[in-house]
């Protein structure tokens, strides 16, 4: 870890691995750096039950002492009722994937309470998420769930929670 130090600087840093042992190890070998357990949230499946959903995930979390996970984001739409557990064992949670790569996708995991995504169109997802984040709730009304908007076309949806609770329960059906 000291070698990590002398090169991170004051940049923030995070340890993470698919492995649960190595993770394991990581967290044993130092306190400085958090430590998150990388898994695809059970959207393949393995030897190892630990990597084969969310929950074993948060279950390994908290055994060993890591600060979060980092999901597939496949997984966090085909199983979103994980969010709130990861987030009563106060852990943080960050997805990667090619859906991030879509920024309607990446706006949807903010509603759903993911704290930060990995993306590999930084520019592109960041102003487009930063623009349907900033518009004020006022500004947009839905007609329907179609999608259609009662406002300009530039407009973003602000969904209600009843429009969240529909997109939860049919997400899982299109992320497969």
């Amino acid at each position: 870890s000291r070698v990590v130090f002398e090169c991170a600087k004051d940049r923030p840093i995070i340890f993470s691995s698919f492995q649960p042992d190595a993770a394991q190890l990581m967290r044993k070998l130092q306190s400085t750096y958090p430590v998150y357990f990388l898994t695809n949230g059970g959207t393949e499946v393995y030897a190892d039950v630990r990597r084969n959903s969310l929950e074993e995930a948060v279950k390994l979390c908290l055994a060993s002492g890591m600060q979060g996970i980092v999901s597939e984001a496949r997984a966090v739409f085909r199983f979103p009722t994980a969010i709130p557990k990861i987030k009563e064992a106060d852990l943080s949670l960050l997805t990667y994937g090619t859906l991030n790569n879509v920024p309607e996708a990446v706006y949807m995991q903010h509603l759903m309470g993911v704290n930060g995504v990995i993306v590999d169109l930084v520019p592109e997802i960041t102003g487009a998420v930063s623009d349907l984040i900033a518009v004020p709730e006022t500004d947009v009304e839905i007609n329907d769930l179609s999608g259609q908007v009662a406002k300009d076309a530039a407009s973003t949806p602000n969904f209600t929670q009843r429009e969240i609770s529909f997109l939860l329960r049919l997400m899982p059906e299109l992320v497969q």
